[in-house]
């Protein structure tokens, strides 16, 4: 299964664009959950009910292909493998600040 990488297009609207960069059903519990630091991938798949193991790989794929997040791969046995957000990821930090404003608001 391969990862969709997003292509910027010309003239394209910019809301859009970050829609289909991170807008996976997932994406949004994912980056959240990761927003505290860096996390396993059984961290992971605890934190984000609901979330079965092959659509978390799915969107981690996902995510590391578009520079949201980095994957850190040890040798260990069993492999151990950690997930933190990039420079790029952690600027989302006040859009999701935001959401959780306008939740607290609305909901």
């Amino acid at each position: 299964m391969k990862s969709k990488k997003i292509v910027k297009k010309e003239n394209a609207c910019p809301v859009r664009s970050t829609l289909d960069l991170i807008g996976g059903k997932w994406a949004f519990a994912i980056l959240y959950t990761l927003m505290d630091g860096t996390k396993r991938f059984k961290e992971l798949e605890r934190a984000i009910e609901g979330i079965n193991t092959r659509m978390l790989v799915k969107e981690l794929k996902s995510l590391e292909a578009n520079g949201i997040i980095k994957r850190k791969a040890y040798a260990t046995v069993p492999p151990t493998v950690e997930y933190s957000l990039t420079a790029m990821g952690k600027n989302l930090k006040p859009v999701f600040s935001a959401i959780q404003k306008w939740a607290a608001e609305h909901i």
